[in-house]
């Protein structure tokens, strides 16, 4: 049993008979409830950067209980229970630049000069990745989710990255959930499409002029961050679609889009890659992109080369005829290892983003 706030921590308490026996508390401010905790079951039970008084924590602990503290004079929470918003990345940021954000606190912590082994630092790194990966668990299932991938250098003033707003837009009109990488360039337009998707179809148009006067992230990223906002606020978020970006501060020097509803960021790319792959149960459609995209083009065809004879793969759609045969001629590699195995059924090569909408939309 997960309790992740003070209500759900005094139901529990409630329904059980005073018992948090087997219970995993995260992060929830529990000094006003000494005496609950002191006369409860604590068998078994572990609380996650719970707030403690000293006494309290040490009984909890004499009783078998496991505590971990809350870690001081940190950027960034590592017990969190739920996903990141854009307004709580970049807190202040109509006042103040950038590099004053959580968000970017959080990156020069991570890029610091520091001992990369020092096993305080990985544990804390790996608490917080666990903890997203666990709100995420929450936040995804009942969702046909369709992950989104490009390049984050698509300028803002592009048709790439029209075509991509629109095809999250498509896709979340049909009832798609769109995940990206969180990112600049062809990720931010596909959280955009799917953030204005509930608007009228000019609003995207009239989106898209104003985020063109700042093409990219940059030489400014503050620029390009309150040209976002401007946006948001023109378009209320009350109102918006929703959609998933999955960045990480392994990439930190590109800022996370601020048009997806929740972000779960990482610090390790290798786990954003698994769960941003792995999750997108519905598709994966692969605009151009360069090295982070090709990437993610085969490690998403690897479980699909082994999957079993009996298992349906999802469809895997690569955007732009010319970018996949010749500038970066992935698709004849995937063609052959797709060679009389089922996903060969499942994989398709298409000129136009408005084409791979149509056929998930269709397919549906």
């Amino acid at each position: 049993m997960e309790i992740e706030s003070l209500a759900a921590f005094d139901n529990h308490l409630k329904s059980t008979g005073g018992s948090l026996a087997g219970c995993r508390l995260q992060a929830i401010n529990l000094v006003d409830r000494g005496w609950e905790l002191r006369s409860a079951d604590v068998t078994d039970s572990v609380f996650l950067g719970c707030t403690l008084s000293e006494s309290v924590a040490a009984d909890l602990r004499q009783r078998g209980s496991m505590v971990f503290p809350p870690a001081p004079n940190l950027p960034f929470d590592p017990y969190r229970s739920t996903l990141y918003t854009a307004e709580e990345l970049y807190d202040g940021i109509a006042q103040k630049p950038y590099e004053q954000t959580p968000d970017a606190l959080a990156y020069a912590w991570e890029s610091g000069s520091r001992d990369r082994e020092d096993v305080l630092e990985i544990m804390l790194r790996g608490l917080h990745d666990d903890s997203i990966s666990d709100a995420l668990g929450e936040f995804l299932p009942g969702r046909r989710t369709v992950a989104v991938l490009g390049g984050h250098a698509v300028p803002r003033d592009s048709s790439g990255y029209e075509a991509a707003a629109y095809l999250g837009r498509t896709l979340t009109r049909s009832g798609f959930t769109v995940a990206t990488g969180g990112g600049p360039g062809a990720m931010e337009a596909a959280n955009l499409g799917a953030y204005l998707a509930p608007f009228t179809d000019s609003a995207l148009d009239d989106a898209v002029r104003t985020l063109g006067a700042v093409r990219g992230f940059q030489p400014d990223p503050t620029a390009w961050i309150r040209a976002a906002f401007a946006v948001r606020a023109a378009f209320p978020a009350e109102r918006a679609g929703a959609s998933l970006a999955v960045p990480t501060w392994f990439y930190g020097h590109e800022p996370p889009n601020a048009f997806a509803s929740v972000i779960a960021k990482y610090f390790s790319n290798a786990v954003r890659e698994d769960r941003l792959l792995d999750r997108s149960n519905a598709g994966m459609v692969f605009l151009p992109g360069a090295a982070g995209t090709v990437q993610e083009i085969f490690q998403a065809t690897t479980p699909a080369y082994y999957a079993p004879k009996s298992a349906t793969p999802r469809r895997l759609i690569l955007v732009g005829i010319n970018h996949w045969t010749n500038t970066l001629p992935a698709w004849p590699l995937l063609r052959a290892l797709a060679y009389s195995r089922p996903m060969a059924t499942n994989i398709h090569l298409v000129d136009t983003a408005a084409e791979a909408g149509m056929l998930l939309t269709r397919a549906h």
